[in-house]
C-alpha cells in the first residue's frame, strides 16, 4: 500500500463523518425554516422557502468535495468551476421544489416520491458533473448501473425524510433532527456508489489540479462555506423563533387584557359575553339547566364619594376577592360594569342550587369591611335567572339585571328571582334616558325655588334653586330619579350647565323686577372635574349682568373631600369669580379640619338627617351644637335644611344657627311664584322679605 493509499485509508472514516455531521446540520435546519414556509404566505414564504432550499442544495454540494479530499479517483484533482457551479444551483433548485412539497404537511412517503425522486438524480447527476469538471484526461468510463442504484436507494430514503418531517411530527426536534441524519447517511452513501461506477483509466491526470480550484481549495470551501451559511442560517431561525414567541406572548398578554378586569383581575364582560354565548351554542340541542346572577353592590356609590376613588377601588379589589372564594369552581365569575358582578352557573344548576349561592354571596358581602381603618358597610341585590325556565341566555344578562334592580329597590340584601314583570322597570329606564337626552332641547326643565329664612329675624333672605323636569306624559319627574340616570350615562354636566345658566337669568329677571334675590345652586361632583367650571360661572354671570355675590355655589360635603387638593383649586377659582361658597349635607363626609380651615368657603350647610332628630335626640342636638360652634371659630354663617316644625326651628335658633330652610316655611316653588309673594305678600306663610333684597345694586358692579 503506498503513502497516499494508506492516509485514503486511515482518513476516509473522519472525513464521511465529517460529511455526514455537516451535512446533517444543513438539512436539518432546511427542515426546521421549512416549517415557516407552512405558517406564512406570499413573498414571506417565499423568502423562507429560499433559505431552506440553499441550506439543502449545500448540504448536497458540501458532502463531494469533504468526501473528494482523500482522493478517491486516487489522483490529484481540481475542477473547472462552471460545471460545479451549476450542481450547486441545480441542487437549490431542486431542493425548493422538494421543500414546497414537504411544506404543505401531511403528506405520506409515496406521495412525497416524485419531489424525493427529482433531488436524488440532481444529486447523482451533480456529482456526475463534479466528476466531468475535473477534466480527467483520458476520460472515464462509467458503469450506469451503480449511479442508478444511487438514484433508487437516494430516492426511497429522501421520501422517507420528508416523511418524518411532515404533519404533526414537524413539530418535533427529534423528527427533524432524525430526518437530517438519515439524509445525510443517504447522500454520503450515494456518492460513494457514483464514484464505484466511474472507472478512471491508469495514469489519468485532472487538467484542472494545478488551477485555482484545487481540491484543497474546494474542501476548505466546503467545509467554511457550508458551515458560516449553515450557522448563519440557524442563528437566523433562532432570532426569528424568540420574536415569534416574544410577539405571541406580547399578543396573548393583549388579548389577556381584553379578557381581563384591569381593576379586580375578573373576567370582563366581552370575556363573559363570549362564555355565555359558548354556553347558549351548546344548549341549542338539549338544554342544559344553568342560572345567571346578576350582583349588584348597596352602598357603593355613597362610600365612593366620601371616602374618594381610591378607596372605593380597594373595596371592589376586596368584594371581588371575596365573591371568587366563594365561587370557587362552581361558575365563572366577571365584572361587568362599576360595581356591579356576574355569575354564569351550570351546567346543571337548579332553582335551590342557585338561591343557596346567592345567599351565601349575600353572606360574605356582608361581612364586615374596613379599608384603611375606615368602615365600609356593603350589601349586595343579587338578580337570578333560570334557564331554559326565563327564556333564552342571550337575554339573561337583561333579565338578570331587571331583577336585581329590583331586589335593590326593595331594600336591597336580597335576591329576587327574574319575572316578566320586572323588564317593565328597565324599558322605563331606557325610555327616561332617551327623553332626558331631549329635554333641555325641548324646555321641559325648570329651577323651582325654596326660600331660605333668616333664623334670629325670620325674613326670607334668599333661595336655593331645585331643578324639576316637566315631562309631557308623565308629569313632574322627581330630580331622585333622573338625576342618578343623568350621572349614569354623562348628561350631568349638560344639565349642570342648564342649571347655571338658568339660575343667572333668573336672578337678571327678579333683579329687573325689582327682587335682588340671592340665589344658591348645587355643583355635583362631576362638575367639579371640569378644570373650567369657574370660567363658565364667571361667563353665565357676565352674559345675564349679575352681580357674583347674588350666587351661591353649594357643595356637598364628600364631593368637597373626593378630592381636597383638586376642590381647593376649584373653590380658589370660585372665590376669584366672586361667588359664595357653601359646603352641603354637612356632617355626613369625612372633612379633614385642616382642610376646611383653608377652603375659602362663607357657610356650612347641615345635613337634613341631623335636624330631623333635633327634638328627640341629644345626639343629634350635641352634633349640630358642635357644627355651629366649629362654623362660628372658622368665621362662616351656618345653615340648617331641612326644617318641618316649630320645634326644630327654635333648637336650631338656640344653637346659633343663622339661616334655616325647610317645609315649615316653604315647599320649593316656581319663580314666578317666588316673585309674587315677595311683591304682594302672596305666599304660603306671612314672612317678610330682608329689605336688603329690595335695594338698588352699587352702579360699580354688576346688577
Amino acid at each position: 500500500m503506498d503513502n497516499e493509499a494508506f492516509i485514503a485509508w486511515q482518513f476516509l472514516p473522519l472525513l464521511e463523518v465529517a460529511a455526514v455531521g455537516l451535512s446533517a446540520l444543513a438539512f436539518y435546519v432546511a427542515f426546521d425554516i421549512v416549517r415557516r414556509v407552512a405558517a406564512t404566505s406570499g413573498r414571506v414564504a417565499a423568502l423562507w422557502l429560499t433559505a431552506a432550499a440553499v441550506s439543502f442544495g449545500t448540504g448536497l454540494w458540501c458532502v463531494h468535495f469533504i468526501t473528494a479530499a482523500v482522493r478517491p479517483l486516487s489522483l490529484p484533482l481540481g475542477y473547472g468551476g462552471t460545471l460545479t457551479a451549476i450542481g450547486w444551483l441545480g441542487g437549490v433548485l431542486a431542493s425548493a421544489a422538494a421543500l414546497k412539497r414537504v411544506a404543505t404537511g401531511g403528506i405520506g412517503a409515496l406521495r412525497l416520491a416524485p419531489a424525493a425522486l427529482l433531488v436524488a438524480m440532481v444529486t447523482v447527476a451533480s456529482k456526475i458533473l463534479y466528476v466531468h469538471d475535473m477534466r480527467l484526461a483520458p476520460e472515464p468510463s462509467w458503469a450506469w448501473q451503480w449511479p442508478a442504484l444511487a438514484v433508487a436507494g437516494l430516492t426511497v430514503l429522501l421520501a422517507a425524510g420528508g416523511w418524518l418531517t411532515g404533519g404533526a411530527r414537524r413539530a418535533s426536534m427529534g423528527y427533524r433532527a432524525g430526518a437530517a441524519l438519515l439524509v445525510a447517511v443517504a447522500v454520503v452513501g450515494a456518492q460513494r456508489l457514483v464514484v464505484l461506477g466511474a472507472k478512471v483509466p491508469q495514469g489519468a491526470v485532472s487538467l484542472h489540479h494545478m488551477g485555482v480550484l484545487s481540491d484543497h481549495t474546494l474542501t476548505a470551501l466546503a467545509v467554511l462555506g457550508t458551515g458560516a451559511i449553515v450557522l448563519m442560517l440557524l442563528v437566523l431561525t433562532i432570532m426569528e423563533s424568540r420574536m415569534r414567541q416574544a410577539l405571541r406572548s406580547a399578543i396573548e398578554r393583549v388579548e389577556e387584557s381584553a379578557r381581563t378586569d384591569a381593576l379586580t383581575q375578573l373576567p370582563n364582560r366581552h370575556s363573559f359575553d363570549l362564555r355565555l354565548d359558548a354556553a347558549a351554542r351548546r344548549a341549542e340541542g338539549v338544554p342544559t339547566p344553568m342560572a345567571v346572577l346578576f350582583i349588584g353592590l348597596d352602598n357603593f356609590k355613597p362610600v365612593n364619594d366620601s371616602f374618594g376613588r381610591r378607596v372605593g377601588d380597594l373595596l371592589l379589589q376586596t368584594m371581588a376577592q371575596r365573591l371568587r372564594a366563594a365561587v370557587a369552581s362552581r361558575g365563572m365569575l366577571a365584572r361587568v360594569g362599576g360595581d356591579e358582578f356576574v355569575l354564569l352557573l351550570g351546567p346543571d344548576t337548579d332553582r335551590a342550587a342557585a338561591a343557596a349561592m346567592a345567599q351565601q354571596l349575600l353572606d360574605v358581602l356582608a361581612e364586615p369591611c374596613e379599608i384603611e381603618g375606615r368602615p365600609a358597610p356593603i350589601t349586595g341585590s343579587i338578580g337570578v335567572v333560570l334557564y331554559p325556565r326565563d327564556g333564552s341566555l342571550t337575554m339573561a344578562m337583561v333579565n338578570a339585571e331587571a331583577a336585581a334592580r329590583y331586589a335593590k329597590r326593595n331594600g336591597g340584601a336580597t335576591f329576587a328571582f327574574f319575572e316578566p314583570r320586572m323588564l317593565g322597570d328597565a324599558r322605563e329606564q331606557v325610555e327616561l334616558l332617551r327623553d332626558l337626552r331631549q329635554a333641555v332641547a325641548r324646555q321641559q326643565l325648570e329651577l323651582y325655588y325654596q326660600p331660605k329664612v333668616h333664623a334670629p329675624s325670620g325674613e326670607i333672605t334668599g333661595a336655593e334653586a331645585l331643578l324639576r323636569w316637566h315631562h309631557p306624559q308623565r308629569g313632574m319627574v322627581s330630580p331622585a330619579v333622573f338625576i342618578p340616570i343623568a350621572e349614569r350615562h354623562g348628561l350631568i354636566g349638560v344639565l349642570g350647565q342648564w342649571v347655571i345658566d338658568e339660575a343667572c337669568r333668573q336672578a337678571r329677571t327678579w333683579r329687573d323686577e325689582g327682587l335682588r334675590m340671592r340665589v344658591a345652586i348645587n355643583l355635583s361632583v362631576h362638575q367639579l372635574r371640569q378644570p373650567d367650571l369657574a370660567e363658565r360661572i364667571a361667563a353665565a354671570l357676565q352674559r345675564h349682568q349679575v352681580n357674583p355675590q347674588l350666587l351661591t355655589c353649594e357643595i356637598t360635603e364628600s364631593a368637597a373631600m373626593e378630592d381636597a387638593e383638586g376642590t381647593m383649586r376649584i373653590f380658589e377659582k370660585l372665590a376669584a369669580v366672586g361667588v359664595h361658597i357653601s359646603i352641603d349635607d354637612f356632617g355626613t363626609g369625612y372633612s379633614s379640619l385642616a382642610y376646611l380651615r383653608k377652603l375659602p368657603a362663607g357657610e356650612l350647610k347641615i345635613d337634613r338627617g341631623f335636624v330631623l332628630d333635633l327634638e328627640t335626640s341629644a345626639d343629634a342636638r350635641a352634633v349640630v351644637d358642635a357644627v355651629v360652634k366649629l362654623a362660628q371659630a372658622l368665621g362662616l354663617k351656618v345653615v340648617a335644611e331641612g326644617v318641618e316644625t316649630e320645634g326644630q326651628a327654635n333648637v336650631l335658633r338656640s344653637l346659633g344657627c343663622d339661616e334655616l330652610q325647610g317645609y315649615l316655611y316653604a315647599k320649593p316653588m316656581s319663580a314666578k311664584a317666588l316673585a309674587l309673594w315677595a311683591m304682594n305678600d302672596d305666599g304660603p306663610r306671612s314672612i317678610e322679605f330682608r329689605a336688603s333684597l329690595f335695594q338698588e345694586t352699587q352702579p360699580t358692579s354688576l346688577h
